[in-house]
């Protein structure tokens, strides 16, 4: 059962999202918020696997929501749900930890596989937002000074990481199992000085190691 949090200040949006969840074999919608500020206060209490977050928030937006919410649960997967497209509030909301980045037009079976997506280690966009974020990284891309002493492996599986590929396709892609997979990841993360996947993505694009 994949537990699902909404933060979403539209009252029909909200429900409607909360009802697609709940009514869907293997997913639980354990609470919806309409404030950064409600959410934060359950998450302490509410064991939560992956967090539908509006950008435009009353009170604290939810860029900042998504910061405070990494700081009490660094493992946290939040997916941006929201209109807005606009190349700073795409990476800002990276930046602080979003792992997957949706429009609200999303269709509702699409929705459902980027929750599980995330919930397994990916990094949903669409593929607008994709292109977006890979033009302008690649645009500002410093010439190579290191590798960070990855290994030929951790390459590819960053590599894999990058294409959106959870934990389970990169392994099927690498023939290597997934707790392989996992150790790869992990080391990555040691080696780059980075704590999530779309932080591990996004260094990796800006150093030119992918």
């Amino acid at each position: 059962m994949i537990n699902v949090a909404i933060v979403e200040d539209n009252h029909n949006i909200r429900k409607g999202l909360a009802a697609l969840i709940s009514s869907t074999k293997g997913y639980k919608s354990i609470g919806d918020y309409e404030t950064g500020e409600e959410f934060l206060e359950d998450l302490v209490e509410k064991q939560v696997d992956v967090v539908l977050m509006d950008i435009q928030l009353p009170g604290m937006n939810g860029i900042e929501c998504v910061k405070q919410a990494k700081i009490i649960d660094p493992d946290l997967n939040i997916l941006m749900l929201t209109i807005y497209e606009e190349n700073n509030s795409v990476f800002e909301a990276l930046s602080a930890g979003a792992c997957g980045y949706l429009v609200k037009k999303t269709p509702p079976q699409r929705l459902i596989e980027a929750i599980k997506d995330a919930y397994d280690g990916g990094s949903p966009m669409s593929s607008h937002i994709a292109r977006k974020v890979i033009t302008v990284f690649q645009q500002n891309s410093p010439i190579k000074e290191e590798d960070y002493n990855l290994s030929d492996r951790e390459k590819e599986v960053l590599n894999s990481l990058g294409n959106g590929n959870n934990y389970q396709e990169i392994a099927e892609e690498l023939f290597i199992s997934v707790d392989t997979v996992r150790h790869h990841i992990r080391n990555i993360y040691k080696k780059l000085h980075v704590h999530s996947k779309s932080d591990a993505v996004a260094k990796a694009i800006r150093k030119g190691l992918i």
